[in-house]
């Protein structure tokens, strides 16, 4: 796929509410960081909602390949949420959207991080702890 960006929901079949505390975002994260280390990719912004997952990637070289990442990305964590008895898995498919060069990345990052607070679960963005980039320092923002 190459040097591109692309955005990505991932949904919880049935709705269910996956991701509500630090232990399964970390476990998480952590097999995130490292699909996207085997595909080459950054990390724009990734941001687990309880029953779904935003992410932003970019390809880092004419290598990279984001389709590769999300499907080992969802492949490994559905393992690990098997082997660890949780009840919830990811449903089929998932939601993309490449980026065209005119698009504004950060502008779509700053959208993401919104997520909770249009659904009234944080007051502001920096408030919600499930969350990250391999990019840009929220903290800084």
């Amino acid at each position: 796929m190459g040097n591109i960006s692309c955005t990505f929901t991932i949904c919880v079949l049935n709705g269910s509410k996956l991701f509500i505390t630090q232990d399964i975002f970390n476990s998480i994260k952590k097999i995130l960081l490292d699909s996207l280390i085997r595909a080459r990719c950054e990390a724009c912004v990734y941001l687990f909602m309880p029953d779904h997952v935003h992410l932003l990637l970019q390809g880092t070289d004419e290598d990279s390949d984001l389709w590769k990442c999300i499907v080992d990305f969802k492949q490994r964590t559905g393992f690990w949420l098997s082997q660890n008895k949780y009840s919830g898995e990811w449903q089929k498919d998932f939601y993309d959207h490449i980026l065209r060069k005119e698009e504004d990345v950060v502008k779509h990052v700053r959208y993401i991080l919104n997520n909770p607070v249009r659904k009234g679960i944080v007051k502001n963005w920096k408030d919600y702890p499930f969350k990250g980039s391999t990019i840009y320092n929220f903290d800084e923002w």
